[in-house]
């Protein structure tokens, strides 16, 4: 059921114009975050399934509620979801979202220190869970999903927070979400400290299922766009192919697709089966909550995901192309929420300006609705940053291009 609810989703839909690594893509076999998002979601159903299957032996009283379909299918909807939350122009978005505050803080004088760290520090994560709890959408997950989704389980404002922990690395709810995250965690009886919690056991797949396809399948886009030889894609899969690898099969006449989608499904197993190890390996620890390690850096492959991302930062995610429309979306998503900020106040200050009256016209009219009834510049910044960071990439830039006068 969240599944269904999810990949029919306004949100869901918008993912296919959005950056995954290569902004805008001219190539049809360059993933976005739909196409990425998908595949987490078929991971994760195999990671649930495969410790489903090992819990409910392990622990056979649970089999009267719960079957290893369900720790698939629980899995599989928080990754469908996991990316939800990402602005235009990926993570270059989230900072360009951020710096428009940091440049902007006269807006901090009617805020706490909590608000205003969630302004200055735009975080996708926080963004997906708002998303799934916002009523205009009607998914009502479950509280399972949500707790499966929720990653960094703490919030913005924590000067406490220990980054060695995967778990604080970065925030999982907006300080407007937190009281639902309390609520939420309570439920789903998470073990709290300070103000963060420990992670849902099964949030730990998510983010192996996450790990392993953008290892994987960034790397694989790269091979593709030249960005990185066949030989170093095959050099760097090796160590987690072991002797599956057949290096003869691959010298022979098929297309690289073919050789590609081959090594991509033996790695992808591999990775998977080593994993689930890991988890069950540590199932107790998991369950308390004093596990706080990607199961990903734990597993025997840990190293060649590393020598993976280091390869893929150097030649696939600084790749000029790359760069360049990452740049473009610094100018772009400030240049927007400088306009629609200032359309935000005046109608939330019931304003009139001709400019202004004019743009507020774009606004959806459930937002329009939200800002004129927000009790804060801060309820109101939220809903604005909702509209622009829900943009696609192509959308942003048309909007921007037609609002400065630079296109029609």
């Amino acid at each position: 059921m969240d599944y269904d609810r999810i990949i029919f989703s306004h949100p869901f839909r918008r993912l296919q114009d959005k950056t995954q690594v290569h902004p805008l893509p001219e190539h049809d076999f360059v993933h976005t975050r739909l196409t990425h998002s998908l595949e987490v979601s078929s991971v994760g159903r195999s990671l649930g399934k495969r410790v489903g299957e090992k819990i409910l032996e392990r622990h056979p009283e649970l089999n009267k509620d719960f079957t290893l379909f369900d720790f698939g299918a629980i899995v599989a909807a928080a990754s469908l979801a996991h990316d939800l939350g990402n602005p235009p122009f990926g993570h270059a978005g989230e900072d360009a979202l951020s710096d428009f505050f940091k440049e902007h803080s006269d807006w901090k004088k009617n805020m706490n220190e909590s608000e205003w760290t969630d302004l200055i520090k735009f975080e996708g994560n926080a963004q997906g869970f708002r998303i799934l709890n916002q009523s205009e959408y009607g998914m009502k997950l479950t509280c399972a999903t949500l707790g499966a989704f929720t990653k960094y389980p703490c919030g913005a404002y924590f000067p406490s927070r220990d980054k060695s922990k995967k778990s604080q690395k970065k925030f999982g709810f907006f300080q407007s979400e937190q009281e639902l995250f309390v609520q939420l965690a309570e439920h789903l009886e998470l073990q709290s400290v300070s103000v963060a919690w420990s992670r849902h056991p099964l949030a730990f797949l998510v983010e192996a299922a996450d790990d392993i396809c953008y290892s994987i399948i960034d790397l694989e886009d790269g091979c593709r766009l030249g960005l990185v030889s066949f030989e170093e894609t095959v050099g760097l899969l090796a160590p987690i192919l072991k002797d599956r690898l057949d290096r003869k099969k691959l010298a022979g006449d098929q297309s690289l697709n073919k050789k590609l989608g081959t090594l991509r499904a033996l790695a992808i197993g591999e990775l998977i089966d080593a994993c689930t190890a890991i988890f069950l390996d540590n199932e107790k620890g998991i369950i308390e909550g004093t596990f706080d390690t990607a199961l990903a850096d734990l597993c025997e492959f840990g190293p060649a995901l590393q020598r993976i991302t280091e390869v893929s930062v150097q030649k696939i995610y600084r790749a000029r192309q790359v760069v360049e429309i990452e740049a473009t979306g610094h100018e772009v998503l400030p240049g927007l929420l400088k306009e629609f900020v200032a359309v935000g106040d005046m109608l939330r200050k019931n304003g009139k300006s001709r400019k202004y009256d004019n743009l507020a016209l774009l606004f959806p009219p459930e937002i329009i609705k939200a800002i004129n009834e927000s009790k804060s510049d801060y309820e109101m910044l939220r809903y604005v940053i909702d509209f622009i960071s829900g943009l696609t990439d192509r959308h942003a830039l048309s909007l921007f291009r037609k609002i400065k006068g630079i296109s029609y």
